[in-house]
Order: C-alpha cells, then sequence, then structure tokens
C-alpha cells in the first residue's frame, strides 16, 4: 500500500504528542519529517519534548527547530495548561536521536523537494513556520497536498472570546496559510471541545498494561486536572482532531467555507471568520463534529500498538 507522505509541525504539548502518536501507528502515513515552533512552550523545551515523542514513539524521521516567535508579534505560550516541561504528568525517555543540521523550514522545502508526491501538512501549533516556507518558496506550493490545521474556532475562542490560542499566538501566519491557495482541512474549537476524554476513558487507555500507555494515561491525568480546575468534566484533545481528519474522515461532519484571518482587530485579532454561503471563495473544509465514541476507540487501538 502507497503510504501518504505527511509532515508534522507542532508545539508538543500533550495533545501534539497524542496526535503524533495516532500518525506514528497508522498505516496509511509515512512521517517524512516533524518540526516544531514555539507556542505551548519556548522553542527549547518543545523541541527537546519533539526528540523525546519520536524515541517514544519510534517515530524514524528527521526533527528541526523552528520558529521561536511569531512572524511580527511577541511571543505567547501556554505553561498553565502543559506545566513545566510542556509534557508535565509523566516522565519521558531521554531523546534516542539528534536534532536535524536543518531548520525546520529548510528541513521542509527538502522534503518537497525530494518527495515525488505532493506532501500533507499536519500543523498543531502556530502555523509560524508553515508561512515561513511559503514565503521563502512559494514554487513548492505545488507539491504540497494540504495544510490539516488545528486552530481556530468559528462560534468562539479559548484563550481570549474572540481567538483560539494557535491562531492568536500569530495571525499573520495564519492568514497566508488559508490565504495560499492550497486546500485546507480546519479542526477548531468548534469539534475539538466535541472530542472529550473522560475519566473512563483515561483508565482504558491505562489498561493496555505497556509503557507508552502509562505514560499517555499520565499525561492525560495531568491535563484532566487542568481542565477540571476550569469546570471541564473531560478534556478536549484538540490537536488529534487534526490528524483523525486525515486518517479517519468519517468521524467528523464538515462543510466547505471560505475561512479569512481577523489580523487587525484590538478584541478581536485572531479570530476565524467563515461564510459558508460564498461557494466562490470556499479555501477550507471546517470540521463542525465529531463521533466522540468512536473517536476514543481509536485513540485506544493506537496506544495498544505498542503493547
Amino acid at each position: 500500500m502507497n503510504r501518504m507522505p505527511v509532515i508534522l509541525d507542532g508545539d508538543p504539548g500533550h495533545d501534539d504528542a497524542i496526535a503524533w502518536m495516532l500518525a506514528a501507528v497508522s498505516p496509511e502515513l509515512e512521517i517524512r519529517a516533524v518540526t516544531t515552533v514555539a507556542g505551548n512552550k519556548d522553542i527549547e523545551n518543545v523541541t527537546k519534548n519533539a526528540l523525546s515523542i519520536c524515541s517514544l514513539f519510534g517515530i524514524d524521521a528527521p526533527v528541526a527547530r523552528g520558529a521561536h516567535g511569531p512572524l511580527v508579534a511577541a511571543p505567547v505560550t501556554a505553561g498553565n495548561f502543559h506545566g513545566e516541561t510542556g509534557l508535565d504528568g509523566a516522565e519521558l525517555p531521554p531523546p534516542g536521536i539528534r536534532l536535524s543540521g536543518y531548520s525546520a523550514v529548510e528541513l521542509m522545502a527538502r522534503v518537497l523537494e525530494q518527495s515525488g508526491e505532493p506532501v500533507t501538512i499536519i500543523g498543531t501549533g502556530a502555523e509560524t513556520n508553515l508561512a515561513a516556507l511559503l514565503l521563502w518558496r512559494p514554487e513548492l506550493k505545488k507539491k504540497i497536498r494540504a495544510f490539516y490545521i488545528m486552530g481556530g474556532g468559528i462560534e468562539t475562542g479559548n484563550w481570549v472570546p474572540a481567538a483560539e490560542f494557535n491562531i492568536l499566538v500569530d495571525p499573520e501566519a495564519a492568514d497566508i496559510v488559508f490565504s495560499s491557495g492550497i486546500p485546507v482541512v480546519m479542526a477548531g474549537l468548534d469539534v475539538t471541545e466535541k472530542a472529550l476524554v473522560y475519566p473512563e476513558d483515561v483508565e482504558r487507555i491505562r489498561a493496555a498494561g505497556s509503557r507508552v500507555s502509562a505514560i499517555v494515561a499520565g499525561w492525560l491525568d495531568f491535563f484532566g486536572k487542568t481542565h477540571a480546575a476550569m469546570g471541564y468534566k473531560g478534556w478536549p484533545l484538540h490537536d488529534p482532531c487534526a490528524v483523525m481528519a486525515l486518517t479517519h474522515p468519517e468521524l467528523f461532519d464538515m462543510r466547505d467555507a471560505c475561512v479569512r484571518i481577523e489580523t487587525g482587530g484590538m478584541y478581536t485579532r485572531g479570530r476565524t471568520l467563515a461564510d459558508f454561503e460564498a461557494a466562490e471563495s470556499f479555501n477550507a473544509k471546517v470540521l463542525l463534529s465529531v463521533d466522540r465514541r468512536a473517536f476514543v476507540d481509536e485513540l485506544v487501538k493506537a496506544v495498544r500498538v505498542y503493547r
């Protein structure tokens, strides 16, 4: 079976790590590169996490450090959600692989140049690296099959009332990606806050009885406590939706839309605006709902691969 080439770009982060696990076990995907971007924590921290995650999940791909901050704005991090390490809740093994000598954008360009078929880029952090690639090497657009993005929210925000964190960190980058002409699949808060994991789901993962299942359950325990303090009864797994939209699209309801990014509003900077009627301007598919039980079943199956 021909496997679909993908690049993973993110800022791990508990839900990034779990998303990368889903990609690692998928028989349909071939991970060609892993790149990091500042967001959940600073670039040094998330890059260290990325190396350990790849070692843990057996991801055999080069890892490159990416942008330390947005294109034009000041950096924003979310350590209050992810703890001191960005992956609090379980001790990770030390990295068993070395960092690539290329930057994230250089590695992405190299993968695209060498690929005999278009590559899908799965972005689970700010879109700074993706925008930088498009600005630096616009001729490589034809080598990108699609962007699968965790970011945005049509109805609401989470970091501020109008905006979701990943888009708010770098709205200018998101605007470049959504305006690129490359197909975008957007897994925003409209769907990710329905992709809830409950304590009984975590116990199913822990029951797999492996080192990987214990680590993933530990991450979810920490993530759950953080969200429980905010009043959540279950906790949303945002980033895995971007991967599962690619590997299991049947689990989601999605609609074509024209999505634009607000970059200048004093109170609405980072907002994702969707027009579902402007068929001539459609540039994205927006995920709106998910089969939660089937979503959790796929998480459990992925963990069991490592038994």
